[in-house]
Parts: C-alpha cells; sequence; structure tokens
C-alpha cells in the first residue's frame, strides 16, 4: 500500500502527462504549480499529525515516570485526595433529596424505598431518639405516600411509626399517624399492631385515647361467630392482654375505679376465652403485674394517700382482680398466687379456742369455717390458702385440732399483743378483716365419745346462730369420697345452715390421684368419686352447692377457695 504522499505524487504526475500531451505546454506548467501547493500543504499536515503523536507519546511518557517517581506518601495523598472529592459529590447529590435521614444503613427514603426499608429506620430512630429522624419518617409516610406505598404495607408502617412517636412522646405524629391508618386501611388493621397502640398511649398517659382505642380496634366478635376462629381468637386475645394493660396502668398511677372497670370487662370476657378455646401458653395474661399494681395502690387507699369515693369498690381491690382471674382458664401459678395470697392475707394471727358459744370472740366481722373428717387435710388447705407453713398445726395423728380456732386475718397491726398480754392498742382493724375458723375433725378422732358429742352440738348450734358467718366449706378426701360422717355434715348443714350462708364442698388431696405431677397434672378425682359426692350431697339436701377440687401439694384451687373466702372479708 502506497502512503498518501506518494499516491498524491503519482496522481499528479499522470495528470501533468496527460496535460502536457493534449493541451500544450501552457497548462502542463499551471497544473504543476497547482500540484505542487497541494504536495505542500498535504506534507505540512502529515507533519503536523506526527509531531502532536510525538508529543502524547512523550508525554505519556513522562507522566509514566513521573508517577513511578511517586513516593508512597505522595500516593496516598492523592488517594486521600480522590476520596474527599468523592465524598463532597456525594454529600452535594445527597443535598438534592428531600428525605435524608442520619442512619448509614438507610440514608434516604423516596418512593423507591421498601417497607424493610422504613421499618428499619423507625427502629433506629426509637433506639437512638433520633427526633430527626423521625420527624423526617413522619412526614415521608403522612404527606409523601399514596395508600399503594409498599404494597399496601403503608398501614402498619403508621403503626409503628405511631408507637415509636409516643415513645418520644410526640403527641402530634402520632395523632396524625393513628388517624389515617383507621381512615385508609381500617379493613386491613391488624390486632397486634391495636394492642401496641394501646400499650403506648398508655406510656404516654393518654388513657382515655387508649380505650377509645380498644372499643374501636378491638371489639369483642359479634355473637354468633366462631370464637375460635384465627381473626377472632386473635381479636380476643390482644383485646384481653389491652385490658389486662389498662388495668395495671390505673393501678400503677392510683385511680383504681377505672382499674376495676377494666377488671370488670376482663370478668366479662372469661366466657368467651374459655369458648375461644387457647392452648396451653397461648394466651399468658400478665396477672402478676396486675397484683402487684393492685397491691400498691390498696395500700395507699388504706394509708389515706389515695381516697376513692366510688362506694363500688371492693374491701380490697386484689378482689377485683381476682375475680377476673377466676372467669379465665386457671394458670395455676405459684408466683401469681403467692402475690396473691401474701396481698389478701398481710397479717394473720391466732386469736382464741373455744369450746362452746361463750369462747367465741365478738361477732365484729365475717368468718370463714374449714370442716370435716379427721386426717382430711383440713390445716394443710388452711396453711395453702393464707400461704403459710404452720398456722394451723398439721399432723399424721388425727384429732390434732380439739377446739374451735380463730384466726384473725388482716386485723390492726399490734393485735398479738393484746391478745397474748391484754394490752390495749389503738387502731382499727382493715376493711377487709375476717376470721378462720378450724374446727375440729370428726371420724378417726381418738376422743371420747361424750367429747365428740360436745363437738357436734358446739358446731350445729354455731352454724345455726352465728350471724357473722358466711362461708363453710366442707372438706372430703377426693380419693375416696364422702363416709358416714360426712353425710352426718351434710345432713346437719342442710337442716341447721341460714340459706344465706355459701356452703362449699372440697375435695381434698387430688394429687394423690395422679401418677406424675406436672405443671399440666395437678390433681384430679374420678368419675365414681365425683358421683359419690353428688349423690350423697342430693340425699342430704344440699346438692346445689358448688364443689372444687383442690390440692395442699400442687396448690389447685387456691383461686376458687379465695372466690368464696372474699364473702368474709366483704361481710
Amino acid at each position: 500500500m502506497y502512503s498518501p504522499r506518494k499516491r498524491l505524487f503519482r496522481f499528479n504526475f499522470h495528470l501533468c502527462l496527460l496535460l502536457l500531451s493534449h493541451f500544450g505546454s501552457e497548462a502542463f506548467f499551471c497544473s504543476l504549480r497547482h500540484t505542487s501547493a497541494s504536495f505542500l500543504r498535504l506534507n505540512d499536515s502529515i507533519d503536523s499529525k506526527s509531531s502532536t503523536t510525538s508529543n502524547e507519546s512523550h508525554q505519556e511518557n513522562a507522566g509514566r515516570q513521573k508517577k513511578e517517581k511517586l513516593s508512597r506518601p505522595e500516593r496516598k495523598a492523592l488517594e486521600r485526595q480522590k476520596k474527599q472529592s468523592k465524598k463532597m459529590t456525594d454529600r452535594r447529590n445527597k443535598a438534592k433529596s428531600k428525605y435524608n435521614l442520619h442512619s448509614t444503613a438507610v440514608s434516604e427514603l423516596s418512593q423507591e424505598s421498601t417497607a424493610d426499608d422504613v421499618l428499619k429506620a423507625i427502629k433506629r430512630a426509637q433506639n437512638l431518639h433520633d427526633h430527626h429522624d423521625l420527624k423526617v419518617i413522619a412526614d415521608f409516610l403522612i404527606d409523601e405516600c399514596d395508600v399503594g406505598f409498599a404494597y399496601g404495607y403503608r398501614g402498619s408502617l403508621l403503626a409503628r411509626l405511631a408507637v415509636a412517636a409516643l415513645h418520644f412522646n410526640n403527641q402530634d405524629v402520632a395523632r396524625r399517624a393513628i388517624a389515617i391508618r383507621r381512615l385508609e386501611y381500617r379493613s386491613s388493621m391488624m390486632p397486634l399492631e391495636s394492642a401496641a397502640i394501646i400499650r403506648g398511649l398508655l406510656r404516654s398517659k393518654n388513657a382515655t385515647e387508649a380505650m377509645e382505642i380498644l372499643h374501636d380496634e378491638l371489639a369483642l366478635p359479634l355473637e354468633g361467630t366462631r370464637m375460635n376462629a384465627t381473626e377472632n381468637k386473635d381479636k380476643v386475645k390482644q383485646r384481653a392482654l389491652s385490658l389486662g394493660s389498662i388495668a395495671s396502668r390505673f393501678f400503677y398511677e392510683g385511680e383504681p375505679s377505672k382499674a376495676v372497670l377494666a377488671c370488670k370487662m376482663l370478668v366479662q370476657m372469661g366466657p368467651i376465652v374459655r369458648e375461644s378455646k387457647f392452648a396451653s401458653g397461648e394466651l399468658v395474661m400478665p396477672w402478676l403485674r396486675i397484683i402487684q399494681g393492685a397491691a400498691q395502690c390498696e395500700s395507699k387507699r388504706r394509708d389515706g394517700t389515695i381516697r376513692a369515693e366510688d362506694d363500688d369498690l371492693p374491701c380490697n381491690l386484689i378482689y377485683a382482680v381476682l375475680g377476673a382471674m377466676t372467669t379465665f382458664p386457671s394458670e395455676n401459678d405459684n408466683r401469681v398466687f403467692e402475690a396473691l395470697s401474701n396481698s389478701l392475707v398481710r397479717r394473720v394471727l391466732f386469736v382464741t379456742g373455744a369450746v362452746e358459744m361463750a369462747g367465741c370472740p365478738k361477732p365484729d366481722r365475717g368468718e370463714a369455717v374449714f370442716i370435716g373428717r379427721s386426717n382430711v387435710g383440713k390445716s394443710s388447705l388452711v396453711n395453702m390458702v393464707t400461704n403459710r407453713k404452720s398456722l394451723a398445726y398439721t399432723s399424721k395423728r388425727p384429732g390434732k385440732t380439739q377446739q374451735f380456732n380463730f384466726f384473725a386475718v388482716n386485723d390492726k397491726p399490734g393485735k398479738e399483743k393484746e391478745v397474748k398480754y391484754g394490752d390495749e392498742i389503738k387502731g382499727e382493724p382493715d376493711r377487709d378483716t375476717f376470721y378462720i375458723v378450724d374446727l375440729p375433725g370428726f371420724g378417726f378422732a381418738k376422743v371420747p365419745e361424750q367429747q365428740r358429742k360436745e363437738w357436734a352440738d358446739f358446731m350445729t348450734e354455731y352454724l345455726a346462730k352465728r350471724k357473722t358467718l358466711k362461708v363453710v366449706f366442707h372438706l372430703v378426701d377426693g380419693r375416696h369420697g364422702p363416709i358416714d360422717e360426712d353425710a352426718t355434715i351434710m345432713r346437719r348443714v342442710g337442716e341447721s345452715l341460714p340459706k344465706n350462708i355459701a356452703y362449699v364442698v372440697v375435695l381434698t388431696k387430688a394429687d394423690k390421684n395422679e401418677k406424675g405431677i406436672s405443671k399440666t397434672k395437678t390433681g384430679r378425682v374420678s368419675i365414681d368419686v365425683m358421683n359419690s359426692v353428688r349423690e350423697t350431697m342430693r340425699a342430704n339436701k344440699v346438692g346445689n352447692a358448688p364443689v372444687i377440687v383442690t390440692s395442699a401439694e400442687t396448690k389447685l384451687g387456691r383461686d376458687d377457695i379465695w372466690r368464696y373466702l372474699r364473702l368474709a372479708a366483704e361481710a
């Protein structure tokens, strides 16, 4: 291939020959001058390009040599300069965005952001108390996003935003988020989210708004619907837990009337909870926290710190919690019932023993009687109910109780000095004071027949004439069922006990019927024993009396016993 210079030269040479042969010497010389000029211009152009290429190659080689000659500190300085320049560029680009965050994981929010991005940003803002990020997220979710943002998960994000705002006590953002959620996402609101908002409102002392959300978003399912359906079960569960939180919060804040109202609402829910058939551990109510709050509120109520003008309050606020507990499936939690017993029995002491009516203490409070044949477990049951180890003496030898033993519950402080030494102690008993009366056993007691007859006559007279008697617990051995002595007691009760006094049959030692005791196996009574009990009761005209299954070993039946002891405390 010829170079451009040679091709031009050959072309002009052949042109000159052609012109010389056809047009003569004058045209030949004119063409020759034109060819020479063109040749010179092409030559200059080629030389210029060659020079430029040579210079660029020289500069590149010089730059390469210069770069190779840079020391390590100089190279590092150059790298830092490039990084700084990149950061400045990123900052300028970020400043163009409207919803910038402090977070490094989610630095900004846009329409391309996912629900997970927004949730991460909310959690970080709440955990780090970042008010700036919370405001930016609120502006983005409330003002920027439409109904379909994040495939419809905007409603859940608004609920989470409301909880975070309440954590900051930012009422304005919380109210805006709650209002939009209820307006635009009512059909997709989840009970769990509503319960979280209620707890947030309670923490920020907005109990009125919490109750509004409870009635609106966690209303009970309509009658006739299947309570054990997943949707209804979830709503029932979250409503029960929310009511528990409301009761606890009101107790701790010293508002017993509102707390008792919440407990009454729990009582109404009890049958619905049972109908929903929750599995074990599926609905765990915060009974311990509620009891502790009620005990604290009751203590302030006794010393006058809290003045409750509501006459409908129980003598002890714990009884309102107990009423709710007994309507729910029993969890038989030892910690819960120890707190319950300690709150209901703050002081208890032996007052006197009587063998006749004249020896009984002054009838100035309600009385609850425990009666049964010897070795049926009366003393153990009394100790279990009061959460005491040796209040009533227990023995393997039948007939250890030889008199009517009166124990004063919640009497005035220092009462024991008055009983032992005759000192005059100022003060009044608490509102919920009452007597627990442990009667001597019949049947196996090794006592003379005359003494046994005196006990029986005393019992008949006591049941018929004691005006402050409110409840009689008749203990029957749950292993064997009623014997002749039990039938005799039932007959005496049926003949002499006034109708306004509660009579309760208590089957003891239910744990002895279980081969292995556990949390789920706390005791039972065989069908034959239960049928025998009912037949004996009907034969002695006490067939409508309630029957309670108990065990002093596993603490089974404590809540049911206290439900009837309340009658004596409120007398």
